[in-house]
């Protein structure tokens, strides 16, 4: 595999300024993310023009990489990744801005038919019938010197960027799909912005059914930890387990005796940090009933849950007719959502299958179920598509 190793800030300025005259740029990263409170990048690989580059990020020589995203952010060219969400933090976290008309190959192979979410590997047989490398995926990107064989590897995830992007285009294009895919990235990029200053406290496990006020303790840990996790460069988990601060919201206490006594608080750290911890409860404790957090969603009859396992059963069986990947359109949880909106539960705002191009293919049919206007039958039992929908029978 031939390909350019760039090193120094001299040899990444001449990149640059060759890489913005292209029309098509594919990249790809390693990180690393287990040990520090962002991702660390590890290496870039690049695809452009029919030039493979990596460029070490690591490297003493090297500089700012600053250069380079704002080459990838500045209009006139678009920009080709493969599951690109860290890729897209990265740029975000360094410029502030996006890579220029991103392409997500991942997301576009799940408006064609394939699998969502599909690996590299996965879909370059599928589309390609190549094969991707597997002899370094245990690799620690972080050490050096890296290989070439280390090198070729990491550039085979870019290596057939451009072919796949043409394929999927053209896939695209003959299904009408083209606006449905304009609208996913749009939404996919807005989500990932949006992660990164939203507040996280209600993904913690084990936070359901939780009273308001265990809640408003839920939320101020997790402020505590989150500050503290940043500050430190570590993983929040490294800093205070979800298991730890639900056993803390439910205790709802700020003694530090009571706190120093929870299994599992007994690290030198969190001893360290008990006081900081219990304040964080107290002040949970000393706010006002209205500055409480609330459930976000009412609560949801158990025969909508049901209802919700059921037709997403039938939502699967329509997605392999229309050549969509199911997960991408909807998971179970999506379609009892639905459900429960059109019923008057819920959230109050619509909900996803409500919207865009997934309401043109199952929101309708949906309501159109609950109005008794359609049912479903069984066709063949073995077929790939057993389910069929038919005007309902009156």
């Amino acid at each position: 595999m031939s390909y350019v190793h760039i090193t120094s800030a001299r040899q990444l300025s001449q990149f640059c300024d060759a890489l913005a005259q292209t029309d098509v740029i594919g990249f790809d990263t390693e990180f690393v993310s287990e040990h520090t409170y962002r991702s660390q990048l590890c290496l870039i690989q690049v695809c452009a023009s029919d030039q493979l580059t990596v460029i070490d990020p690591l490297a003493q020589g090297i500089g700012p990489l600053t250069r380079f995203w704002e080459v990838l952010a500045a209009a006139g060219h678009q920009t080709v990744v493969h599951a690109g969400r860290e890729e897209l933090v990265f740029s975000l976290l360094t410029i502030g801005k996006r890579p220029a008309e991103l392409m997500d190959i991942q997301i576009a192979a799940g408006l064609v038919g394939g699998e969502y979410p599909a690996g590299y590997g996965a879909l370059l047989n599928r589309l390609l019938n190549k094969s991707a490398q597997k002899g370094e995926t245990r690799t620690d990107w972080r050490k050096r010197p890296l290989s070439h064989a280390q090198l070729e590897y990491a550039l085979d995830d870019v290596r057939y960027l451009m072919p796949l992007r043409d394929k999927l285009l053209d896939k695209l294009g003959a299904l009408g799909r083209l606006e449905w895919f304009e609208a996913e990235m749009a939404a996919f990029q807005g989500d990932v912005e949006a992660s990164l200053t939203r507040e996280r406290w209600r993904r913690v496990s084990g936070i359901s059914g939780l009273s308001p006020r265990s809640m408003a303790i839920v939320r101020e840990l997790c402020r505590w930890r989150d500050g503290e996790a940043e500050r430190r460069d570590l993983p929040t988990r490294f800093v205070l387990r979800d298991d730890l601060i639900v056993e803390l919201a439910k205790r709802r206490s700020a003694d530090v005796q009571q706190i120093r006594a929870i299994r599992g608080m007994e690290r030198t750290e969190l001893q360290r940090s008990m006081q900081r911890i219990a304040d964080a409860i107290d002040c949970a404790l000393q706010l006002p009933d209205g500055e409480l957090p609330q459930n976000e969603r009412r609560e949801v009859p158990n025969q909508i849950n049901v209802l919700g396992q059921f037709l997403s059963t039938a939502l699967t069986s329509l997605c392999r007719s229309l050549s969509l990947a199911p997960a991408l359109v909807g998971t179970p949880g999506d379609v009892r959502d639905l459900i429960a909106y059109r019923l008057g539960y819920g959230e109050r705002k619509p909900p996803a299958l409500a919207q865009g191009w997934r309401a043109e293919v199952v929101g309708g049919l949906i309501d159109d179920l609950l109005a008794g206007k359609l049912s479903i039958r069984i066709t063949d039992p073995m077929s790939d598509h057993p389910l069929v929908f038919e005007q309902a029978q009156h």
